[in-house]
């Protein structure tokens, strides 16, 4: 056997011993880790929940009702809109499933258009602040009508080190960062906690917001509450990293030590 050969033959092992026992084994991790573990309750301030505000291309699920059925059904024909080429997951499913979504269509002036009321101006305001002004222009035209207005797209996309990345559509507009990664079954064990990426749409620009999940003060971020059409990223940790290298350097191992093998056999047979 050549010394080339037994060099090259301890190479590979070595290298291979290195790259199985040099992956960084990875840890537990928690939220509102910064204060002792303790059966006394702690306080933190929170942040006042502000409804977020109407935007161009939002969809409302808008009601209008009278004493007069007839009336009602003239009030609230509305616009079925299919939401089919976005792929928008219902809540809880993971399988993209297409979605119907039946409401008005506030335009790019912000504007939406009923029936009787005609052309109405609605983004800036919140769902509280909608309902009262179309209550207000419904009773110009029918005696004690009631309104209700909410989203019917309210939506948040979750990326990244999540168990179930998508697009969700929620029901309720009241939804914190919390709410949404439970919707995409938690952050997986490598995800960083303490440097998530919010990305967040205003009227004329995205904001973009690292948030700390491990602090407990997240609760008092103006950002904890979720805002429709708002993107979360969680990156992956050093662990993460450390375990897709470490794979990557045991495949080479093995490929080595397969070389090695063969050319063992080669040598033996000549």
């Amino acid at each position: 056997m050549s010394i080339n050969f037994r060099l090259f033959s301890g190479l590979a092992i070595c290298f291979f011993l290195f790259s199985v026992f040099s992956c960084k084994p990875y840890q537990p991790v928690s939220y509102f880790n910064d204060f002792a573990d303790t059966a006394k309750p702690i306080i933190v301030k929170t942040v006042p929940f502000k409804s977020p505000a109407i935007q161009p291309d939002d969809i409302l699920n808008i009601t209008m009702q009278t004493i007069d059925n007839n009336i009602n059904d003239m009030l609230n024909n509305n616009t079925t809109i299919n939401n089919s080429s976005t792929s928008i997951p219902v809540v809880g499913s993971v399988t993209g499933t297409a979605q119907t979504v039946s409401g008005y269509l506030v335009d790019k002036d912000g504007n939406v258009n009923l029936a009787f009321i005609g052309k109405i101006h609605l983004a800036g305001l919140t769902t509280a602040q909608a309902k009262d002004l179309l209550t207000e222009e419904v009773n110009k035209y029918f005696n004690n009508a009631i309104v209700n207005v909410r989203y019917a797209n309210f939506k948040i996309t979750i990326l990244g080190e999540v168990l179930r990345p998508a697009t969700y559509v929620v029901a309720n507009e009241k939804i914190n960062i919390f709410d949404a990664l439970g919707l995409a079954g938690d952050m997986t064990i490598y995800g960083q906690r303490e440097n998530v990426l919010l990305v967040r749409d205003t009227l004329s620009n995205k904001k973009l917001v690292r948030l700390n999940l491990n602090n407990k003060d997240i609760v008092s971020s103006p950002y904890f509450y979720m805002q429709s059409n708002d993107i979360i990223y969680i990156e992956p940790n050093e662990f993460k990293v450390a375990s897709t290298d470490a794979y990557r350097n045991r495949l080479f191992a093995l490929v080595a030590a397969l070389a090695t093998v063969v050319i063992v056999v080669v040598n033996k047979l000549l």
